[in-house]
């Protein structure tokens, strides 16, 4: 069971880094925003604080308890933020947000599915 005690702690090293970009995205919209997606609207840095919320949560969630159907619920959610993303792709003023958020959820919700305990237990 060693490679499972492996995967648990690389799904809590995932979880990890999600509950640091839910923090950062809480704590420092406007600087995360005029770094990586400039064109973004100002007035809209409730939705970066809202993302860093859930990102917060969710993956805080999966850091305190790596099973895999938790695992498996917090890919589909973040599949679900990736395909939410897909609209406004072109958008001139949300499009870099959208590509650099969607995609770091995609990404993140493969790699949670790769590496995910192959069983519930601690």
């Amino acid at each position: 069971m060693e490679t499972d005690r492996a995967r648990r702690r690389l799904t809590r090293l995932l979880g990890g880094l999600g509950v640091a970009s839910g923090i950062a995205l809480v704590a420092r919209p406007q600087q995360l925003v005029d770094r990586l997606a400039p064109t973004f609207p100002a007035d809209q840095l409730w939705l970066v604080r809202t993302l860093g919320g859930r990102l917060l949560v969710q993956h805080g969630v999966v850091l305190v308890a790596p099973g895999r159907r938790l695992v498996r619920v917090s890919s589909a959610v973040d599949l679900l933020h990736a395909a939410s993303m897909v609209p406004l792709l072109a958008s001139p003023y949300y499009g870099r947000a959208a590509r650099i958020s969607g995609g770091l959820a995609a990404a993140y919700a493969a790699a949670a599915l790769v590496v995910a305990p192959r069983s519930e237990g601690r």
